[in-house]
């Protein structure tokens, strides 16, 4: 059996690609929604830090490069269809903590209402100040 039997388990989609939940280990709060590739799955469990698949820059791309918003990895786990990763992490960068591109703690920030999407939780830190 070879080092790399875990990712085989993987079910990789035509793209080569799965998709990772991103939990707070903390407080079960859902951060973010990501892609990975093989490499970047092996490059996570690894560091012991999050590394995706960026299907807009089609690079890997180690989350917090730029922001400085790390997520250190907590568990790894693979749901039973073999088709989605679940990251547990521990936010590192800002108190409160900030995973999002928008400065909010989580992307998960808008609500549905009987008007539409309500954008329900604040933006802790302007974007303009935490990307260069």
């Amino acid at each position: 059996m070879s080092e790399d039997d875990w990712l085989d388990a993987v079910r990789w989609d035509a793209q080569g690609l799965v998709t990772a939940v991103v939990q707070e280990a903390g407080s079960g709060d859902v951060l973010m929604v990501a892609w990975m590739n093989r490499e970047a799955l092996a490059r996570t469990r690894e560091l012991g830090q999050a590394v995706y698949w960026s299907r807009s820059r089609r690079r890997l791309w180690h989350k917090g490069e730029e922001s400085g918003n790390v997520q250190q990895v907590q568990s790894i786990r693979l749901d039973c269809d073999g088709d989605v990763v679940l990251l547990k992490v521990r936010q590192l960068g800002h108190e409160p903590s900030i995973a999002c591109h928008t400065g909010r703690h989580a992307c998960f920030y808008r609500e549905l209402h009987a008007e539409g999407w309500r954008s329900v939780d604040p933006v802790l830190k302007d974007p303009r100040e935490i990307y260069r």
